[in-house]
């Protein structure tokens, strides 16, 4: 079963303090299933990444595990997301109360109609009010 899946998710898989036996068992689907990310999810990892290593919660190697483990997995980018932010995404980031790199997320599961994996609270009532089906919610 394909799903969208948000950044907070793909983290857990770094952070060993942020894993749930939920996002545990979405790695393991990831090996058959596919994630779903919009265009800017790469960048959006990186920046936590790279806050992360400053602070000296993560090592460079520890990202290198992470990164390897990532392109181990069947992640898919969603090649739609940038001719939508300037309207379905904006719009839809107004109407929720989301930052427009949630509500990408939220359009994507919307568009693809596709179960949406997320560990954001906000996030996660705004699928809720767009009757969009939530893998994870701890």
């Amino acid at each position: 079963m394909n799903f969208v899946l948000d950044a907070s998710i793909a983290l857990a898989f770094c952070f060993s303090d942020e894993a749930t036996t939920e996002t545990e068992i979405l790695l393991d689907q990831l090996k058959t299933d596919v994630a779903i990310v919009p265009a800017h999810f790469g960048l959006e990892l990186g920046n936590v990444l790279m806050g992360a290593e400053r602070r000296k919660r993560i090592t460079e190697k520890q990202i290198a595990e992470f990164l390897f483990l990532l392109e181990e997995i069947n992640i898919q980018v969603d090649s739609e997301t940038a001719e939508r932010s300037f309207h379905d995404i904006l719009l839809l980031a107004h109407s929720e109360k989301l930052t427009t790199y949630d509500a990408a997320y939220l359009e994507l599961a919307l568009r693809l109609k596709i179960p949406l994996a997320t560990k954001d609270k906000l996030l996660q009532k705004a699928a809720k009010n767009k009757h969009i089906a939530l893998l994870v919610t701890k």
